[in-house]
């Protein structure tokens, strides 16, 4: 059972769906956002269930910033067992019109936060009982988005850093998986015009519980989430 989690980069829509899906099973979630306001709303809420929530307000793009959150983390509620790595960001811009400050920000979000709480995490998990580290990928980490570069570019990054944590992890018992998001996820006040053309996100946060329950024996590495409206987009 999994009783530590940190969910890296929540906001009002999948990433709370996470929170709430890992806390309902009786987990102590720590929520990570730049967002001090919302995390504490989210946080007060998850307290009210089964589980309890945790609200640390991080800007993930800061390394001292997050090796705080985790120090007060561990001393609030101890080792971390499960870390999802779902933060990302991106100006929805295409070679000419991208700045290098916008591709710096959306690889300091996804790929150099996702790394730097993957390593405080491992610390965790390697000196205690394993754990499970889970990444939020998109079709854009396995084909490259027109218009959308930086985005791309993390998470392209984001999908060879987990490969890679994969092979050098899992012999020491932490299960590291990427999970592609091939859709569109329902918005937060579900205001579209055809729900079947969205993903649910409460659906999808089952997949990250299923994924951090899976036995070592048999550890699926990537998944990828769709319905029956969207195609999968392999290469």
């Amino acid at each position: 059972m999994t009783h530590v989690v940190v969910v890296a980069g929540v906001g009002p829509g999948l990433g709370a769906s996470i929170a709430r899906r890992f806390a309902a099973e009786g987990c102590a979630v720590a929520l990570l956002a730049r967002s001090a306001s919302y995390v504490e709303s989210l946080a007060d809420e998850l307290d009210e269930g089964p589980g309890a929530g945790l609200a640390v307000p991080t800007d993930l793009t800061r390394p001292a910033e997050v090796r705080d959150a985790f120090a007060e983390i561990r001393d609030a509620l101890g080792p971390v067992d499960t870390l999802v790595n779902h933060a990302s960001g991106a100006a929805w811009k295409g070679l000419r019109d991208l700045s290098v400050a916008e591709l710096d920000d959306a690889l300091a979000v996804g790929v150099r936060g996702g790394f730097v709480c993957s390593q405080e995490a491992a610390a965790d998990m390697t000196d205690g009982d394993g754990g499970t580290i889970l990444f939020t990928g998109a079709t854009s980490a396995v084909r490259g988005r027109e218009g959308s570069l930086a985005f791309s570019a993390a998470k392209f990054g984001v999908r060879g850093m987990a490969q890679s944590m994969a092979r050098e992890l899992g012999p020491e018992g932490v299960h590291v998986a990427h999970v592609v998001i091939d859709g569109s996820v329902r918005p937060p006040e579900g205001d579209v015009e055809d729900e079947s053309a969205y993903l649910d996100p409460d659906d999808v946060a089952d997949t990250y519980w299923h994924l951090a329950e899976q036995s070592v024996e048999t550890m699926s590495f990537e998944v990828h989430v769709t319905n029956g409206t969207q195609p999968i987009e392999f290469v």
